[in-house]
């Protein structure tokens, strides 16, 4: 099942003067939303006093916010050194946060999981009025429920992506629009997934033509993985990892992110296709937050002003591939070919999007369990 806010994201592309780029107008008004924030209108305060540091940030490595020229270019602004930290999923996020309190100044967390950090009260709130760029931001992806408790604000939109097929052109030259395409005989020992319970079993779901937030038949799901398990050559955990592996020629293929797909093209010059298969493909939203007790308060909040604008996305585009923009007037002025505008953003591919649904302690352990089973099968 979609989740509900996918009608409100449709409506804000359009926002973005893409052709033919949503169904529902531009001006139709969110429902079953807070009220938009108005607090944007506000002039921007963050320079009104030096900023302190270092500034810790949390992220997924190689993810836009430790590009070398950004860093170089908010420091020689602020004066303020950088310092970056890593995880490989959001759970070992959420952990880092619970574990070292009053460590991270900034981190960056999937929507589907910011709703758990801040029932946990591992946030905390944004001060908008003091985001230069706030009032730029598609008012549906601020106005997601997963990121706010009514009028409070808990993370700040930056991008939203997609996790599907990624393919070499030089060695598949067929069309690559369905999942069967990793149960293929001829591609046996060529396949790279990546190691989390909670995509593969989605992925197999769909693969089937069950619900992936909800299968109706979890011992077929893992019979499906199961199965595919000889087409692997191995599991990546990282996007250095499934470059290096296609790079090298080890695989041809795999499930991969969007924003990655195209920042392989862009820097390492990869033969990879990206695709959202026809059966579908998983969804979800990136918001920027400060944890509880930061230490640097108002840096993070200039941070964020900066990932957020313009002037870091249109570069980090540009340089190496990135997601879809939570800022409008970021995402109008990609070039026309670009990923994001080209097909992304297209409302046939946007309407076989499945975004992540919040999972229970108990569902979570039943598929945590049901992927271990189909590892140790091999």
């Amino acid at each position: 099942m979609k989740t509900s806010w996918l009608p409100r994201l449709l409506a804000a592309c359009a926002l973005l003067g893409l052709p033919a780029a949503c169904a529902t107008p531009a001006t139709e008004t969110p429902t079953e939303v807070a009220p938009e924030p108005t607090a944007a209108a506000a002039e921007p305060t963050t320079e009104a006093a030096p900023l302190t540091g270092p500034l810790h940030i949390l992220n997924w490595q190689g993810y836009g916010s430790d590009e070398a020229w950004a860093l170089e270019a908010f420091q020689d602004k602020y004066g303020v050194e950088i310092v970056h930290d890593y995880y490989n999923s959001n759970e070992e996020l959420l952990t880092k946060l619970r574990t070292s309190p009053g460590t991270y100044d900034a981190v960056l967390i999937g929507n589907t999981w910011g709703w758990q950090a801040i029932e946990e009260g591992l946030l905390e709130p944004i001060d908008t009025a003091r985001l230069s760029n706030f009032a730029d931001l598609a008012p549906d992806l601020v106005n997601l429920p997963e990121m706010r408790r009514g009028e409070t604000l808990y993370g700040v939109p930056w991008d939203w992506v997609s996790t599907g097929i990624a393919s070499t052109t030089e060695k598949i030259t067929g069309e690559v629009d369905s999942y069967a395409i990793m149960w293929d005989p001829q591609y046996t020992g060529m396949i790279a997934w990546q190691d989390y319970y909670l995509d593969n079993v989605m992925f197999a779901a769909l693969a089937l033509g069950q619900d992936p937030n909800n299968p109706s038949d979890l011992e077929a799901v893992k019979a499906k993985l199961i199965e595919l398990m000889p087409q692997l050559k191995t599991f990546w955990a990282s996007e250095d990892e499934f470059n290096k592996l296609f790079a090298s020629g080890d695989i041809v293929m795999g499930t991969y992110w969007s924003g990655s797909s195209a920042r392989a093209v862009t820097t390492m010059g990869l033969p990879v296709r990206f695709v959202v298969p026809k059966e579908g493909a998983i969804g979800w939203v990136d918001s920027w937050a400060i944890p509880k007790d930061a230490p640097h308060y108002d840096t993070a909040l200039a941070w964020i002003d900066y990932m957020v604008s313009p002037e870091f996305y249109l570069e980090w585009d540009a340089r190496a591939g990135a997601p879809v923009p939570s800022n409008l007037v970021t995402a109008s002025a990609l070039p026309d070919d670009s990923l994001n505008k080209s097909y992304l953003s297209q409302p046939d591919v946007m309407s076989r999007l499945v975004f992540y649904a919040p999972l229970s302690e108990e569902t979570k352990q039943v598929w945590v369990e049901l992927w271990e089973e189909v590892k140790a099968s091999q």
